[in-house]
C-alpha cells in the first residue's frame, strides 16, 4: 500500500505540472511552498520557505503572469478523488475579504459569519464556490477532496453558479460511471431549491437541501375534493414545517442508535411539491411549473461533544431524472449529510494553515491562479496521508498515520518531498533587475466599487414585516 500510495502521489504532481504552461518551474515550486510552509503573514514571507528555491519576484511574476489550464487541473482533480465509497459531493460558497482593496475588480458584498462590514456580517470581496467530495463513514474525520472550484461573479447567484457546475462535472464524468448511481449533493439553506431542481431537470444527479424550519408545500389536490363547478384545484392541503398539526402520517420512518448522536428518529413525506418562484409576465399565463420531492425531519438526541442543545433538521431530497426508487435510505441521507459540515473544516484549513485568504493580490485571474494551486496543495496532502510520520506537539495526542488530521500531516510532509523530487526545473541566475527607468511614473490604478446585487422580493417582504 505504501509503494502504491507513493506511485499515485508522484503522478498527480507530474500530472498538475503538465497542467501548468507559462512560468511552470516557478507555479511548481510555490505549489510545494504552499503545502509545507505553514502560516504566513504575507506572500512574500512565503518566499522564504525552503521548498521555494527563487526570489520573492518570481512568486509575484508566476501569479500574475503564469499560465494553468484549469479545464486540465478539474479532470486530474477528479481522477485522484477517492473511488472507495459512493459518491457524495458537498457544495458550499466561502467569502475572500478584500474590503480595503478599492483597485480590484469584480468584487461583491457577500455573506461572513466570522467579519462583519458596518455591523452587518457582509464583507465586500471575492467569493468562491467549492464542491468537495466527503466520505460517508462511521469514523469523523475533516477530510475532503475538492474536485471543482470556481469565482463566484458579482451579477451571479450561488444557485445559478451551482446548476453551472454541476453540468459540467456530470459531463466531465467516465463513461464507466455511466452504470453508476447518480452523485448526491449536499447543498445549504442558502441555495434556492425551486432553481436547483428547475435548472438540473435533465441532469442524472441526486440532491439534497437543507431547509429553513417556516418553509412550506403542498400536496396534490383530492379528487373530488373541490366545487363541483370553476377552476380545479391545483394544490392539496399545505403542509408547514412549524406547524405538526399540518403533517400527514408520514410515508416512512427510520429510528436508529447512533454513538455520536444518540437516538435517530428521519420521517420523510413523499409526493409534496413547491412551485418555480419567477416573476409572472404581464399579459401572458403561464402555469407554475411544480417540483416534487420528498421532506425529511431529522432529530436527534444529542450533537458530538455536548457543545449545544441539537435542533431539527429539515432536508429535501430530489432523486434525480428517471429515478426507480419512490423513497430514499433514510440512514444513508441523514448520516451523508451530516458530512457535509466537512467543507467547514476544510475552508479553514485552507484559510489559515495553507494561507488561501492571505495574498493581497490585484486582479481576480491572480486570486483564480492562487485559488487552484492552493486546491492542488490540499489533494497531495491528502494524498500522503500513510507515507509520513506524524509530527506531534508535546501537548498533543499521538495519531495513528491513518488517522492524521490536515494540519499534523503538514508538518511531515516537507520530509516526504526528499523522496518525491519536483518535477520543477532549478532556477537559473538572472542578476539583478534593472528595475524601473529612472523618471518614469506609473499611472493612478483604477477604482472599482463593490457590486451590490439588488434586493429581492423575498427580502423586501421580510423587512417591511
Amino acid at each position: 500500500m505504501g509503494d502504491r500510495a507513493l506511485a499515485a502521489l508522484q503522478a498527480f504532481r507530474a500530472a498538475v505540472y503538465g497542467c501548468f504552461g507559462r512560468r511552470r518551474a516557478a507555479l511548481g515550486d510555490l505549489l510545494d511552498a504552499v503545502a509545507t510552509a505553514g502560516p504566513q503573514p504575507s506572500l512574500a514571507h512565503l518566499s522564504l520557505a525552503p521548498a521555494h528555491r527563487r526570489g520573492w519576484g518570481s512568486l509575484y511574476a508566476a501569479l500574475r503572469r503564469g499560465q494553468l489550464d484549469v479545464e486540465a487541473l478539474r479532470r486530474v482533480l477528479h481522477r485522484f478523488a477517492p473511488r472507495d465509497g459512493p459518491p457524495v459531493y458537498a457544495v458550499d460558497v466561502s467569502a475572500w475579504p478584500r474590503c480595503e482593496a478599492t483597485t480590484s475588480p469584480e468584487r461583491a458584498f457577500h455573506y461572513s459569519p466570522t467579519r462583519h462590514l458596518s455591523g452587518e456580517p457582509v464583507v465586500s470581496g471575492w467569493a468562491y464556490q467549492w464542491i468537495v467530495q466527503v466520505q460517508v463513514r462511521l469514523t469523523r474525520e475533516s477530510w475532503t477532496a475538492p474536485v471543482d472550484v470556481q469565482r463566484l461573479p458579482p451579477a451571479q447567484t450561488a444557485s445559478a453558479l451551482a446548476i453551472e457546475q454541476l453540468k459540467a462535472f456530470v459531463a466531465r464524468r467516465p463513461a464507466a460511471c455511466a452504470d453508476m448511481p447518480p452523485p448526491l449533493f449536499l447543498f445549504d439553506a442558502g441555495y434556492s431549491l425551486s432553481d436547483l431542481v428547475h435548472g438540473l431537470a435533465d441532469t442524472p444527479v441526486s440532491l439534497l437541501l437543507r431547509l429553513r424550519s417556516d418553509r412550506h408545500f403542498f400536496t396534490d389536490p383530492v379528487p373530488g375534493a373541490g366545487a363541483p363547478t370553476g377552476r380545479p384545484r391545483r394544490n392539496g392541503p399545505k403542509f408547514v414545517c412549524a406547524d405538526p398539526a399540518t403533517w400527514p402520517p408520514p410515508t416512512a420512518t427510520h429510528r436508529s442508535d447512533d454513538p455520536h448522536y444518540g437516538a435517530v428518529e428521519v420521517r420523510a413525506w413523499a409526493g409534496l411539491h413547491t412551485y418555480v418562484r419567477r416573476p409572472v409576465h404581464h399579459a401572458t399565463y403561464r402555469p407554475r411549473t411544480y417540483i416534487y420531492g420528498v421532506v425529511l425531519r431529522v432529530h436527534v438526541t444529542r450533537l458530538p461533544g455536548y457543545t449545544r442543545k441539537p435542533q431539527v433538521l429539515w432536508l429535501w431530497w430530489h432523486p434525480g431524472p428517471g429515478a426507480a426508487a419512490p423513497l430514499p435510505d433514510l440512514a444513508f441521507l441523514w448520516q451523508a449529510y451530516t458530512r457535509r459540515y466537512d467543507i467547514e473544516h476544510s475552508f479553514r484549513f485552507l484559510k489559515q494553515d495553507l494561507n488561501w485568504v492571505k495574498p493581497r493580490v490585484r486582479l481576480p485571474e491572480q486570486a483564480d491562479r492562487w485559488t487552484w494551486l492552493v486546491a492542488a496543495a490540499y489533494t497531495q496532502l491528502r494524498l500522503a496521508r500513510g507515507l509520513v510520520a506524524e509530527q506531534h506537539l508535546p501537548w498533543e495526542r499521538p495519531l495513528s498515520a491513518g488517522r492524521l488530521t490536515p494540519g499534523r500531516l503538514q508538518r511531515a510532509f516537507s520530509t516526504l518531498l526528499l523522496t518525491l523530487g519536483t518535477p520543477a526545473a532549478a532556477p537559473n541566475p538572472c542578476g539583478r533587475s534593472p528595475g524601473r527607468p529612472k523618471g518614469r511614473r506609473s499611472p493612478r490604478a483604477a477604482r472599482y466599487p463593490p457590486y451590490k446585487k439588488p434586493i429581492s422580493p423575498r427580502q423586501k417582504r421580510t423587512r417591511a414585516a
